[in-house]
């Protein structure tokens, strides 16, 4: 079974968080989700227990407990859902220049 946990200190480590699930059952993964830019924790991972009742009892045993000062929030993850990529993209064709394309520099100067 799949678990998110959310709310997680930045300062918290893989150990920590293991050591709050085996205490209930066997953990087979653990995946705290890291800012792709920086390294730095989200606040929030995944973790996997191959044993449903065992996460089962997790869930309720570690759901608001405290980690480092903040309530964790624990429950079963739900399936990842195919979200539309991309946002609000580029204009494209808008031009501030006076109507001027090409090459000359048409930014005014004062």
């Amino acid at each position: 079974m799949n678990i998110y946990v959310g709310n997680l200190p930045r300062s918290t480590n893989e150990e920590e968080v293991r050591k709050l699930f085996t205490e209930v059952g066997e953990v087979a993964e653990i995946n705290l989700i890291t800012d792709r830019y920086t390294g730095e924790l989200r606040g929030f991972g995944f973790i996997t227990m191959p044993n449903a009742e065992e996460a089962k009892k997790a869930i309720e045993t570690v759901n608001g407990k405290e980690l480092g000062g903040r309530a964790l929030v624990v429950n079963e993850a739900k399936p990842k859902t195919d979200r539309p990529r991309g946002g609000g993209g580029g204009g494209g064709g808008f031009n501030r220049g006076g109507g001027q394309r090409g090459g000359g520099d048409s930014r005014k100067r004062w």
